[in-house]
């Protein structure tokens, strides 16, 4: 029996698996190789869009007309009104790489049109029935060329090009089995024109679906004949008429320049931001691109004024030249490469945060100049002034570089000073500035030590932005304040400027304070509410950043017992290079041992909290990302926390000269409309919204 079993076994092949026949390499058929490229360049019918689209604008197109059907998979005709293709460069233009746009290696690193490559129309004939008609301006008539059997012919056509593509992926059904509902196509060849019109507000689009027109966009800028201005309000217009009013209604102005980076557009503010990054549109040069560098750096410009995960919108062009910027770098030309990502990082993040910081409610005083229909029987208007800031004496800053200092000291900057020194903006000495508000002298001895507010960004200027009052003495109103009207108190008339007019402020003057949380002011356009707490903590937070930005150091606490941890290699290289750096953040790392490290001092706010944990995720950061990235993110962290501790509180009763400085505070403080946690800081409701409410007028 063993023996048979042996034998048997014994004429059975070895089990294994069988070496595949080898094949000869050789050349693909040329079919084959647009084939494959069709792969990498046509995804679905909106990458068809978008490459014709490209052409045409390469070729100075004003009108641009899409007609679709099937959401573009039956039919994609693509009609321009620009120079045309000689008949002698039609079948030219069908070849694989066949371009008008380079000629040699200088020109491809210096390309400035959107399209180059020459392998559009080649990939896109092989997928597809297309045909081409084109005629430029010096030819008697135009000539169709059919892409499939090679004929061109005579046809009738104005000056200009027009490129039909029908049956999509015929020729590759497996292809069109990818491809998503008509409707859902259509939306994404909508999107294609939608990001090309969002760049070209002298180029007018229009899109038609199944014989309907869908979309259309006309030109708003003729170029040549308007000069700069015109053109920032020619892409306004377009920006309104592409994404919507509201876009432009609730974005600001960015005008951005640093070296050889220009950055333009307009970037949303942080009441209109989305749940999804559906309204993010950048452009380098013209060419929309997506592009983690500049995501990365707009998102940064968002980071203390977004409330949680919510993604701001924004159109911004960078401009910058073509030689430092390499666009070959994906077959369909959606991303690029910059040869120095950090200097156009830096110019896109400064550019949107200088647009953000300016507060909002300045914008109130204008709108004051147009007097208000629902008082206009009243008989008293609101001045449109706007009102200016003085600069006032500045309080002593906080000595962050003495070791030790405590939170709790942020109150000695509420102490009134001694006595303030002339200034050529005073008033007269009959006045006394309370909180920001001048009141007349019959007022003034009760208040002689207290000064006027100083503007945000003055040196030395007081970390909280008021001055004179203690954030936990405060004086009780008197009787005489409690029980008589506030309309019969001096201080809350509305403010007198210089020459004896009647100013407007932005933000109104306050007339109660809700459950100690909230204040109540009235402006010209109505009612202002204003969440107290986070207002202040915003201007300690501006104040605080521009203390630091001066040269001071975070305030740092020694510990008892210094925290020892292992660390690995990387965190001990770290913390030796970067001991510099770990003292701006109030942070003493040194290592104990060749494996350990040991943490002397941590920031003083942050001192009850796990120095072990606080010095892991400061090294991995600073591994990880540039250190000056690392240092304004973790001091910003610390500053905030700081700045809520010295903010004032809930529940804690102001008077009304407090209230009217906090608010001329935030008149003039960056960046106040959000805290430093990304929560409004005030709501403004119109005499039309409480009309409404009231049901005035029905």
């Amino acid at each position: 029996m063993n023996d048979t079993t042996s034998s048997l076994s014994a004429a059975q092949p070895a089990s294994g698996p069988t070496p595949p026949a080898r094949r000869p390499i050789r050349d693909l058929p040329d079919e084959l190789i647009s084939q494959i490229a069709a792969g990498e360049v046509v995804e679905r019918p909106a990458s068809v869009v978008r490459e014709l689209v490209d052409n045409a604008l390469d070729a100075g197109a004003t009108q641009i007309t899409v007609r679709l059907s099937a959401g573009g998979v039956r039919l994609i005709t693509v009609e321009d009104d620009g120079g045309g293709i000689p008949q002698e460069e039609l079948p030219v233009a069908l070849r694989r790489h066949a371009t008008s746009k380079i000629t040699n290696l200088n020109d491809l690193e210096t390309v400035a049109t959107m399209g180059f490559r020459g392998e559009a129309l080649a990939a896109i004939a092989s997928v597809s029935e297309m045909a081409l008609l084109s005629r430029p301006a010096a030819q008697a008539s135009a000539f169709l060329l059919d892409a499939r059997s090679g004929e061109l012919r005579p046809a009738a056509r104005s000056t200009g090009t027009t490129v039909e593509v029908k049956e999509l992926f015929f020729s590759t059904p497996a292809r069109r089995k990818f491809l998503k509902t008509d409707a859902t196509e259509l939306a994404h060849c909508i999107e294609s024109v939608r990001r090309h019109a969002l760049a070209r507000p002298d180029v007018g689009f229009a899109i038609w679906h199944e014989g309907k027109l869908v979309e259309q966009w006309r030109a708003t800028f003729v170029p040549g004949q308007s000069d700069v201005q015109d053109a920032h309000d020619a892409l306004a217009r377009r920006l309104s008429d592409v994404l919507g009013e509201d876009f432009v209604t609730q974005s600001v102005a960015v005008q951005h320049r640093v070296g050889p980076v220009t950055v333009t557009g307009r970037a949303g503010l942080p009441d209109a931001a989305r749940s999804r990054p559906d309204h993010q549109y950048c452009y380098v040069n013209g060419r929309f691109v997506r592009d983690k560098v500049l995501t990365h750096a707009a998102r940064s410009a968002y980071e203390d004024v977004l409330h949680g995960h919510k993604q701001p919108i924004y159109a911004l062009y960078v401009e910058i030249d073509p030689a430092r910027v390499d666009v070959n770098v994906h077959p369909t030309k959606i991303e690029v490469r910059f040869r120095d990502s950090r200097e156009v990082h830096q110019a896109v993040r400064h550019a949107v945060e200088n647009a953000l910081a300016a507060p909002r409610a300045a914008a109130l005083a204008a709108a004051a100049a147009a007097p208000n229909p629902s008082t206009a029987g009243d008989g008293e208007h609101f001045k449109p002034q706007t009102p200016q800031a003085p600069v006032w004496n500045a309080q002593a800053a906080i000595k962050f570089e003495e070791r030790g200092h405590r939170v709790e000291d942020l109150a000695a900057l509420w102490a009134p000073r001694n006595a303030p020194s002339a200034s050529p903006m005073a008033e007269p000495a009959s006045d006394a500035a309370v909180g920001g508000l001048w009141v007349p002298s019959a007022q003034a001895s009760a208040n002689a030590t207290v000064t006027a507010p100083t503007t945000p960004n003055a040196p030395g200027a007081s970390a909280t932005g008021w001055d004179g009052a203690q954030p936990a003495e405060v004086a009780a109103p008197s009787a005489a304040s409690t029980t008589a009207p506030l309309a019969s108190n001096p201080a809350t008339a509305w403010p007198v400027g210089r020459d004896g007019q009647e100013t407007a402020w932005p933000l109104g003057k306050a007339v109660a304070q809700l459950h100690g949380v909230y204040i109540l002011a009235e402006n010209a356009q109505g009612m202002v509410v204003v969440d107290m707490h986070a207002a202040h903590e915003r201007i300690v937070y501006e104040r605080l950043k521009a203390q630091v930005d001066s040269g001071a150091r975070i305030a740092s606490q020694p510990l008892l017992i210094p925290a020892t941890f292992a660390a690995t290699p990387q965190e001990v290289a770290t913390a030796e290079e970067s001991a510099e750096v770990l003292a701006t953040l109030g942070l003493e790392v040194v290592p104990f041992s060749p494996k350990t490290l040991a943490v002397r001092a941590v920031p003083t706010t942050l001192a009850q909290g796990d120095p072990v944990e606080l010095a892991r995720s400061v090294l991995a950061e600073l591994a990880a990302h540039d250190a000056t990235t690392v240092v304004q993110r973790a001091r910003n962290e610390i500053l905030g926390t700081m700045a809520c501790h010295g903010a004032v509180r809930a529940n804690r009763k102001l008077t009304i000269d407090e209230m009217n400085a906090l608010l001329r505070q935030m008149e003039t403080t960056d960046r106040s409309d959000q805290c430093n946690h990304g929560r409004p800081t005030w709501r403004q409701l119109s005499m039309k919204e409480l009309d409404a409410l009231f049901l005035r007028g029905r």
